[in-house]
């Protein structure tokens, strides 16, 4: 087994569906999710500038076993690697105009706050134990065995309250964070092509 900030060799690579293809344009929904750090966080009142929204499904603990099968669901690995390249591009996504990041799942966040701690996480992870968001942007999900239902890997830049860029999928997730920044730098917030 690979150290759960590596990814194996030979992982499926996920497809796109289309499932998020809806997303860009749509208004974040006035939903309020606990956070890691004991606040209660407004989507749909994000204020103005740039703010990052990377959902994923599970983060496993060091000593915990992953789900039957993980390793076979494209795009399920991946998300502690994930959270921390986007801890390692945290400073440099500010610099580039993103005023927050969110990581979101369906753990509890008394669960998250522990991988925010270990992980030493310099941003909160938000917590949708009953997929709130994704009942209102008819967003995508998966069933994993001893699970139930999981959020699929997507990153929702969000500018002024609305989705301005999806990635989905994403893959592989341990250097999406440096997709996203480049993509940021790339697309200045009120440029013409944003």
């Amino acid at each position: 087994m690979t150290h759960p900030t590596e990814l194996p060799e030979g992982l499926p690579v996920p497809v796109d569906d289309g499932r998020a293809a809806h997303l860009p344009g749509r208004q974040l929904p006035r939903l309020t999710l606990p956070a890691s750090d004991g606040a209660m966080v407004s989507l749909g009142s994000f204020g103005a500038g740039r703010t990052v929204v990377y959902l994923y499904p599970l983060t496993g603990s060091p000593d915990g076993e992953l789900p039957e099968g993980w390793e076979s669901i494209p795009g399920a690995r991946g998300c502690t690697s994930e959270a921390c390249d986007f801890r390692d591009h945290f400073r440099e996504l500010q610099a580039a105009g993103v005023t927050a990041v969110y990581g979101l799942s369906s753990q509890g966040s008394a669960y998250q706050a522990e991988v925010g701690d270990r992980l030493r996480l310099p941003f909160p992870m938000l917590s949708d134990t009953g997929f709130a968001l994704a009942a209102a942007l008819d967003l995508p999900t998966f069933e994993a065995p001893g699970e139930g239902r999981l959020y699929s890997r997507l990153t929702l830049i969000v500018l002024d309250g609305v989705i301005e860029h999806v990635f989905y999928p994403v893959f592989p997730p341990n250097t999406h964070a440096q997709r996203v920044l480049d993509w940021v730098l790339a697309h200045p917030a009120g440029g013409a092509d944003g």
